[in-house]
């Protein structure tokens, strides 16, 4: 009798809302402590509040469409990727299920590790590019510049600062980031939508292509089977190298707070060393969760940099980052430096 009465209460409700009750009126999702951020592989106590008493059977959870453990009404936050969820509560009627959402906050386990840096070598570097991009292919670095107007593809002898090779960019767009894959090279602009694929042996155009959701062309780099690109925003996205289609994305995401200044990039065994936009500091990200895994601090790098015409002290910063295999070192650079350097990377004590 309890039953029927139940099920006639949530009928009359649902026939005065017009035939077409909203679930999130009927039911809210209740997380332990009221939060709303919670850390990868925590444990959170999890409830229906259910507003009209209506019996309810068996609850399910999910984020990006993956289940959630739960034991003893507690959820496991297991997913592999971090940064803003939607938690989805698939809630079982007498005839039917109702689905209810509740938007959350995924960070990562633990705080970055500090590391910082030593210079092993230091080269010439042309004061005049402002640099966007570095990448290494056989032992040539590649280096795009930016500015409207000034920015360039070019091909650097490293240890001589010399130009091997360079075109001007059109006039109308900013030069970003540039990576190699499978013999190509591609390169992206800033806020004009656009991104351009070269030979990297005579920087013939092969083609151009267009930003999908990405909001601005930042930083590129490669894992030898997809493209990551930053945008300015908490996401790197994945492009595929054939169509330039995007194909999903992370988010970059510390243990307490979602983070959104990676600039170039740079891959490197698993994860993605980003330079954090007008900062002297650099990120190394999990390439597959997002979590800021720890933070390379480059201070006193930059005074180290003579300053020449072309210095401008607010915008004259950290970037470019490219990782040479063969020796296992970093090369950094910054925008209007006249130097190159090479260092290696090591947890600070």
């Amino acid at each position: 009798m309890a039953k029927l009465l139940s099920i006639f209460g949530f009928l009359l409700f649902f026939l005065g809302c017009g035939g077409d009750a909203d679930p999130s009126k009927l039911f809210s999702i209740q997380l332990e402590g009221n939060k709303n951020k919670f850390q990868q592989n925590q444990q959170v106590g999890v409830a229906i509040k259910n507003k009209k008493e209506i019996e309810i059977g068996q609850v399910h959870y999910f984020i990006d469409g993956q289940e959630l453990p739960i034991t003893n009404g507690k959820l496991t936050f297991n997913q592999k990727t971090l940064g803003n969820k939607i938690l989805v509560a698939r809630i079982s009627l007498e005839e039917k299920s109702v689905e209810i959402q509740k938007k959350i906050r995924l960070l990562a386990a633990r705080a970055p590790e500090v590391y910082t840096y030593e210079i092993i070598n230091t080269y010439p570097h042309d004061p005049t590019a402002y640099t966007q991009g570095l990448e290494f292919n056989n032992g040539v670095l590649f280096e795009s510049t930016g500015k409207r107007g000034a920015s360039t593809l070019r091909k650097v002898n490293f240890e001589t600062g010399e130009i091997l090779q360079k075109i001007d960019l059109d006039k109308s767009v900013f030069g970003e980031g540039l990576t190699l894959l499978n013999d190509q090279l591609y390169l992206l602009t800033w806020q004009s939508g656009i991104g351009y694929v070269y030979n990297p042996s005579n920087f013939e155009k092969i083609k151009n292509f267009s930003y999908g959701e990405s909001r601005e062309g930042w930083g590129l780099c490669n894992d030898g089977e997809k493209l990551f690109k930053s945008d300015g925003t908490e996401k790197i996205w994945f492009l595929d190298p054939s169509t330039l289609e995007e194909q999903g994305h992370i988010e970059t995401v510390t243990h307490k707070s979602i983070f959104n200044m990676a600039n170039e990039l740079e891959y490197v065994d698993g994860k993605l060393y980003a330079n954090v936009y007008q900062k002297e500091s650099m990120m190394i990200i999990d390439a597959v969760s997002g979590a800021i895994e720890g933070v390379i601090n480059f201070g006193g790098l930059k005074n180290k940099v003579n300053k020449g015409p072309q210095w401008d002290e607010g915008n004259s910063v950290l970037n470019g980052v490219a990782y040479h295999k063969e020796r296992g070192t970093f090369f950094v650079t910054g925008k209007n430096w006249d130097k190159l350097f090479e260092v290696k990377i090591r947890k600070k004590s």
